[in-house]
């Protein structure tokens, strides 16, 4: 039998040993069942049904147990109540990254209790029993008009040797292979990160902004026109800003020095949007 990883154990254990709402932890989670039926009284602003259904299709990578233990452990992840919170979608807010171009970011929720407290147990104690909700959160991101595996690619955002040596793990990267197996858009990781730049936590905008000078750097040509960004938290925009600029600036160059420019268009996602103070 093949051994499972500490996140996937993370998973089964979240979606179903545990039928406290995952968010709250006050009340019992609701069978997914009934929250689809909760959904289709949303707002305009909230997810389509069908959307929803293919989602919770793929909300769980252990579907294959059996029937009969899916009827015993069908708990769901979050009460009605949380669910329906977390299907409202932040407005995208967007970003300059060059003159006259700007850089739309779409979160799928904001960076406020509880799901900030699920994101730190995640990222910082490693805290593996959190990432199904945050996979949860995640598949509200409604996939990008027109995108598909043959025209598409997900860019996580790099993180640093140093960072992955001390924290053991990159939370960013296992969240974006989940998004693309969501998305059905492959991942791609032609870009590193330099070791030299510090935490963006606690920074103004402006100390991020120059924090990230020269952050970048692109080591193959992307092999897709349409570019999906994604980040886990944006709270200024600052690094996927920072990230897109340089594809800006690699676009620009091939338009001069070669004839076979490729006009790349670039969007950012992300897991939460919000203030990390």
């Amino acid at each position: 039998m093949r051994r499972l990883a500490p996140y996937q154990t993370g998973l089964w254990l979240a979606e179903y040993l545990d039928i406290r709402c995952q968010l709250c932890r006050r009340y019992r989670s609701t069978p997914q069942s009934k929250l689809l039926q909760y959904q289709e009284q949303s707002s305009q602003y909230k997810l389509s049904e069908p959307s929803i259904q293919t989602a919770l299709k793929k909300r769980s990578f252990l579907t294959h147990i059996g029937s009969r233990a899916n009827s015993c452990l069908s708990s769901g992840l979050l009460c009605a109540h949380c669910h329906n919170d977390m299907t409202w979608l932040p407005r995208p807010f967007e970003v300059d990254i060059a003159p006259s171009i700007s850089l739309s970011i779409q979160a799928s929720t904001y960076y406020e209790y509880p799901i900030r407290q699920a994101i730190r147990a995640f990222k910082h104690q490693e805290d593996m029993t959190k990432l199904s909700l945050l996979l949860h959160a995640i598949r509200q991101l409604p996939r990008p008009h027109g995108c598909h595996r043959n025209n598409s690619v997900i860019i996580a955002m790099p993180t640093t040797s140093q960072r992955l040596v001390k924290r053991g793990f990159d939370p960013v990267s296992i969240l974006s292979a989940q998004l693309s197996k969501h998305w059905h858009i492959p991942l791609w990781q032609g870009v590193k990160r330099i070791d030299d730049t510090v935490s963006q936590q606690g920074l103004t905008r402006a100390e991020r902004l120059s924090n990230l000078d020269n952050a970048f750097a692109i080591i193959e040509k992307p092999p897709k026109k349409r570019l999906l960004l994604f980040d886990d938290v944006s709270t200024t925009g600052a690094s996927l800003q920072a990230l897109a600029r340089v594809f800006v600036s690699f676009e620009h160059a091939r338009k001069i020095n070669t004839k076979s420019y490729r006009n790349y268009h670039i969007s950012a996602y992300a897991l939460a949007h919000g203030n990390q103070m």
